[in-house]
């Protein structure tokens, strides 16, 4: 008879919320992590008494009360509201596009005089149905705003040009007529006080924990536990038997500052072609920090290749397509529960992950 009720594949977001609603029904949980810590791609790290988030900026949002109220029991968070800003060369400009955007950009003044530009620079265009991505944001916001804002930092995000993309990639692009900087548009939001490790450890506090386990090297996982609850790559879990599913990763190369303050901001984007990184993050600013020196992280993107993380899906239709039929295989596995960004090869953000495993836990329990 298995010595646990459920094998739970992946610490992070999808994985630890399942296994905190089995343990908390009284049910035998394992986690294993092939990575050497917990908490998936949310996983932060301090230097310099800075809280780092490793794999890039995480910022919880969400309008699922649901989801706060659950999430905000493992940890307090803070009044961080996510304004990003675009640098083209050495202009600044405020993200998403709003009238101080596009004050900057054309110089109008009221909302009335921002939408008959946008309208003007976006006629020549509306007609034909959009075949790529470029196609596809000229018709939703011109010229100018693709040329310095979507262009460049999309074919460096993705590695391929904008006329390669497809133009389901975006089905739109938020303009905003007023001076709101919050970049989104969520009721709740914030970053938990000195990072989201405590979040899981108090997640996985009644269950078994093994870091640096690979699943693949388990001969017989149902020999362990009733069930797996499978969080990794789809395609990985099948021997990749039709072929391997695209993603693009990222490059974080991380650096401490002796300034105390490097950008003023906690993200900034870099919308040109000729900067090869997409962005510049800085971490004290999450935390609103007054440390005498700060730490930051250029991205950049590049193709996934095995030993490094995936992180953004390629949802182009031949990535689509080989995803159904994946899909169709994981249907069939009356045992395994999949779950997540890898093991449903869908770019969700952390509280969809969040409501995506406690939906589940809730239906496996009878909850």
């Amino acid at each position: 008879m298995p010595a646990y009720d459920f094998l739970v594949v992946g610490a992070g977001f999808y994985g630890t919320v399942f296994a905190y609603h089995a343990a908390s029904a009284g049910k035998k949980c394992l986690v294993i992590d092939k990575r050497k810590h917990i908490g998936g791609n949310a996983f932060c790290e301090t230097r310099s008494s800075i809280t780092v988030h490793k794999y890039g900026p995480h910022v919880f949002h969400t309008n699922d009360e649901k989801v706060w109220r659950f999430i905000t029991r493992f940890a307090d968070f803070n009044n961080f509201v996510n304004s990003p800003l675009a640098r083209f060369g050495d202009e600044i400009y405020n993200m998403p596009f709003n009238m101080n955007t596009f004050n900057k950009l054309w110089g109008v003044v009221t909302p009335k005089e921002a939408k008959e530009k946008i309208e003007r620079q976006t006629r020549p265009y509306r007609d034909n149905i959009p075949t790529n991505l470029e196609e596809k944001a000229l018709s939703l916001v011109g010229p100018d705003i693709y040329e310095k804002f979507i262009k460049g930092y999309t074919e460096k995000q993705w590695g391929r040009p904008c006329r390669e993309l497809p133009a389901s990639l975006i089905n739109r692009l938020p303009l905003r007529f007023n001076y709101n900087n919050n970049y989104f548009n969520d009721r709740y939001q914030g970053v938990p006080i000195g990072g989201y490790n405590g979040i899981f450890e108090k997640l996985l506090k009644n269950c078994e924990l093994r870091l640096d386990t690979d699943y693949f090297l388990i001969k017989n996982p149902f020999s362990i536990a009733d069930k797996v609850v499978y969080t990794g790559m789809l395609d990985e879990y099948f021997g990749c038997r039709f072929g391997v599913l695209e993603y693009r990763t990222i490059d974080f190369v991380t650096e401490e500052v002796d300034v105390d303050n490097f950008q003023g901001n906690a993200v900034v984007n870099y919308t040109d072609a000729e900067t090869p990184y997409t962005r510049i993050v800085e971490h004290k600013h999450f935390e609103f920090g007054a440390q005498p020196t700060t730490v930051i992280t250029k991205e950049y993107p590049l193709e996934w290749q095995v030993g490094r993380e995936p992180l953004y899906p390629v949802g182009d239709e031949k990535n689509s397509a080989l995803c159904r039929r994946y899909r169709e295989l994981a249907e069939k596995e009356s045992r395994v529960i999949f779950g997540g960004r890898l093991a449903e090869y869908r770019y969700y953000n952390m509280d969809q992950v969040v409501a995506g495993a406690i939906a589940a836990a809730e239906k496996e329990l009878s909850l």
